[in-house]
Parts: C-alpha cells; sequence; structure tokens
C-alpha cells in the first residue's frame, strides 16, 4: 500500500510527447519546473498520487537477457537515484526513450512529468522515489466568476482533471539487485497499442512476493477446481463451490501456506492433490514463474481474491443459491418430467 502524506515532491521536469508515427514532435523543457506555490505542489501530489493509493500488486524491471543493465529506464532510475543531480538532464533521456516507443498510430500525445519524491511510503517503508506520469486526456471547464454586481462565464480548454491520471509509475529507490520496487497504473486504455507503458516503454514483470504468490495460488486453485476437476473428476457445481469456500476458508485463517497442508485440508483426495500438483507445475512452466510450495498469506491479495470466488449456484434466470456452508444440506435431482431441481434442508428461517 502506497501512502504520501509524509511525501514531498523534490522535483519536477515536464516535456511534450507527440506521436512518432503521426510525424508529432517532442518539446522538451529547458529546466525543471520551479515549486515555490504550496498549494500546486499538493495539487501535483493529489493528481500523481492519488490513484496508487489502492494499489497492492508491485513489479520490476526485467531484460529479456536477464542482464537488467539493458532495461534503458532501469539505467536511467539508477542515474538519477546514485546522482539527484543528473535528474533533469535524465528526464530528458526518459522523455526520448518514450517518444522512441510511441510507435502506434493511436497512441495519443500528451505531457510527460518526471517528478523525484522524498519520504514516499510503501508498505510502511519511507523511500525515495521517482515518479513518471503521463497525461493525456485534456477537458473543458467552465469558470463562473464574479464581476461588479454580475456573475460571468468563461471557459478553459485543453485543461487536466487532477482526478483522472493516464499513465503513472512510481519507482522505489530499493531492491535495485532485483529491478527495484514499482507500482504501475494506466487508465486510459486496454488495447493492444496501449500495451507500451508497462511493455515496451518500463518493460515490467510482477514482483514474485507474497502477494503476488497468494494471488497466483488462489488463481491456479480456482481453475483447477472449476475447470480440470470438473473434467477429470466429474465434480458437480455444489461440491466445487464447496471446495473454493474451503480454500478461502483456509487462506483466511492461516498465515502461511503449505502446499501438502492446504492439499491435505482442502482437496482430501488422493487422485485429485496429484493432479493438483501437476496443475500448478503445468502453470509454472506456461508462464515461466515460480510458485513456491510455502510462503507467507497476503491477507490483501486473499481479499482481493475472494471477490471472484463465487459461493453462487446460478440456475437458469430464475434462481440464484448461495453456498457458505454443508453441502450435505443440498440435494440435487431430477423429477418425473425430466426437470431438474435442488433440495435444501434448514433448521431456522433467518
Amino acid at each position: 500500500m502506497i501512502t504520501y502524506v509524509e511525501a514531498s515532491l523534490d522535483k519536477i521536469s515536464i516535456h511534450k510527447i507527440g506521436n512518432q508515427a503521426q510525424s508529432e514532435p517532442c518539446h522538451f523543457s529547458n529546466a525543471e519546473v520551479t515549486l515555490d506555490d504550496e498549494l500546486v505542489n499538493q495539487f501535483l501530489k493529489q493528481f500523481f498520487l492519488n490513484p496508487f493509493e489502492k494499489s497492492v500488486e508491485t513489479y520490476q524491471f526485467y531484460h529479456s537477457s536477464d542482464n537488467l543493465e539493458l532495461n534503458e529506464m532501469y539505467h536511467f532510475a539508477t542515474t538519477v537515484f546514485d546522482d539527484p543531480t543528473s535528474f533533469h538532464e535524465t528526464s530528458i533521456q526518459i522523455a526520448k526513450h518514450l517518444y522512441e516507443v510511441s510507435s502506434h498510430p493511436k497512441i495519443k500525445s500528451g505531457e510527460l512529468y518526471v517528478g523525484y519524491f522524498k519520504q514516499l511510503q510503501i508498505d510502511g517503508e519511507l523511500l525515495d522515489a521517482i515518479g513518471l506520469f503521463k497525461s493525456e486526456t485534456k477537458e473543458t471547464y467552465l469558470k463562473v466568476y464574479p464581476q461588479q454586481s454580475n456573475f460571468q462565464v468563461s471557459y478553459e480548454q485543453e485543461a487536466i482533471n487532477i482526478k483522472k491520471l493516464d499513465k503513472g509509475c512510481i519507482i522505489f529507490n530499493t531492491n535495485k539487485e532485483e529491478g527495484f520496487k514499482i507500482a504501475v497504473i494506466d487508465q486510459t486504455n486496454k488495447s493492444t497499442e496501449a500495451l507500451y507503458w508497462v511493455d515496451e516503454f518500463l518493460r515490467l514483470k510482477v514482483r514474485n512476493d507474497n502477494f503476488s504468490q497468494t494471488k497466483n495460488t488462489l488463481g491456479i486453485y480456482k481453475n483447477f477446481v472449476t475447470q480440470q476437476m470438473e473434467s477429470e473428476f466429474a465434480v458437480s457445481k455444489t461440491d466445487q463451490i464447496d471446495l473454493l469456500n474451503r480454500s478461502m476458508k483456509y487462506f483466511k485463517e492461516k498465515d502461511e501456506f503449505d502446499l501438502d497442508e492446504f492439499a491435505r485440508e482442502v482437496i482430501d483426495n488422493t487422485q485429485a492433490i496429484e493432479s493438483f500438483k501437476t496443475y500448478k507445475s503445468n502453470y509454472e512452466e506456461e508462464f515461466d514463474t515460480v510458485v513456491p510450495d510455502s510462503f507467507a498469506i497476503s491477507n490483501t491479495a486473499v481479499k482481493k481474491q475472494a471477490r471472484v470466488f463465487k459461493s453462487v449456484l446460478k440456475l437458469d434466470k430464475n434462481f440464484h443459491i448461495y453456498i457458505h456452508g454443508n453441502t450435505e444440506l443440498i440435494e440435487q435431482g431430477v423429477d418425473e418430467k425430466g426437470r431438474k431441481f435442488y433440495k435444501i434442508f434448514y433448521d431456522n428461517e433467518m
């Protein structure tokens, strides 16, 4: 989690990035922005950092060769952290790099803000950080102001809404050997051409920390239950929901995940346990990632995944049955007319 109560925006440079495919130029500023107005400083921090307050997944720089020095942004970030006096000149190099990867004709032009923060908090640790933010979406604002005994209305075009940051990245000065700890957002585009921000400009991959380990394990298990077990073991919908509920109960009650313990307590079937371990290994190979057999459970990841662990049995468009406990109290059958039904047993009507 990122908070900025104690953070200060120490430096900022702004450059205009055009679209290379549209032959739009870049405009590089000659110097840093002067931050004399405290109110403007606060507005900028709100604009840049508010969208990250609920950011929980972190990333790191990488390069396909495993040589981090070949990642341009890793090199630029290292340069600034090692020598903050190089900030503005390095910000121009960052802007040039962004322009080079802005090669898709649908990429919007916009301002690139490069900021240097002090005392920015992530996961309870106060750190220096480099912020990269791009504003692409412009809006028109009306201004109403008094004039003598009346009011007048004017407008301002091409203005920026400080509650709508389009793209952002915060590079924290920690875990340098692994590629730094990084938070990233892209609010504007989800289409293929928009991937340039993460894949081409930054070249990021998800950090293999306890958040991603918890998230990945729950995701793997959910897909295993709803896809593999249904086809391999003919598991009913009610039993699938029961297995998902039991897994969520395990993750909510435990501090540490242990694969063998989880398999015994939740899956409780020798053949299904072996099938799950094989399914997990295949996932690791397919996505070139390691999900360890034991790790500290991230409560934040559990809460996020709980939203997609459905305990709802949907019957046509007429009924939804919420199953939270003992599946022995629900029976499935077919009547003499061939109609499917569920029989539910209960003690008290709530």
